[in-house]
């Protein structure tokens, strides 16, 4: 059997350290990238079965990244990972799954990531209506990402989704009508 490829992608060192050798003692092979720049280049040269990816990163951040292979690599399951943001909507346009730096156990990672591979060629390359907002930790900005262009954007959800609970793609222009899931997440429909 063929090992099957996950890309990894992480400014922080020891995250990608890490997380590679409990990828790889599982057997998977395993190509490292240090932000979404890097990771799109090795993408033009390898197509990698998974995807996994931090949010939060220099030159090329977690968001438009997801966004860019959602959108030229539409059947490439990804994961999300971050210190920065909560998410509970655990699909959406951008992620199959999310995980939260330091909140999930290896075995929780790899059983994701066996689920994942395994659903791979039942994936069906649609947009997705319903998309996450993804609240901060920290002193991160609260970002929208838009089901229609897959793009994400920063939004004050106290100002912008106070009184109509909707909100417009800054990038394309859709209508996003947004609707309260949980405290601090938000889900939105694309119309």
């Amino acid at each position: 059997m063929i090992p099957r490829r996950i890309l990894l992608v992480d400014d922080e060192a020891n995250i990608r350290l890490l997380l590679s050798s409990i990828l790889e003692a599982a057997g998977y092979v395993v190509d490292l990238a240090e932000d979404g720049f890097v990771a799109l280049h090795k993408l033009q040269h390898a197509r990698p079965d998974l995807l996994i990816s931090d949010l939060r990163m220099p030159n090329m951040n977690g968001f438009e990244l997801l966004s860019v292979v959602r959108t030229r690599f539409p059947r490439i399951p990804i994961i999300a990972i971050s210190g920065e943001f909560l998410s509970a909507v655990h699909e959406g346009p951008l992620a199959d799954a999310f995980f939260q730096k330091g909140s999930y156990t290896p075995p929780q990672l790899l059983e994701k990531v066996a689920d994942l591979l395994e659903d791979t060629y039942a994936r069906k390359a649609v947009k997705s209506a319903s998309s996450p907002i993804w609240a901060p930790t920290g002193d991160a900005p609260v970002m929208l990402t838009c089901g229609s262009c897959l793009r994400s954007f920063p939004i004050d959800p106290c100002n912008d989704l106070e009184k109509s609970k909707q909100a417009d793609c800054i990038f394309c222009g859709a209508h996003l009508d947004v609707q309260l899931v949980a405290v601090g997440v938000v889900q939105s429909s694309g119309s």
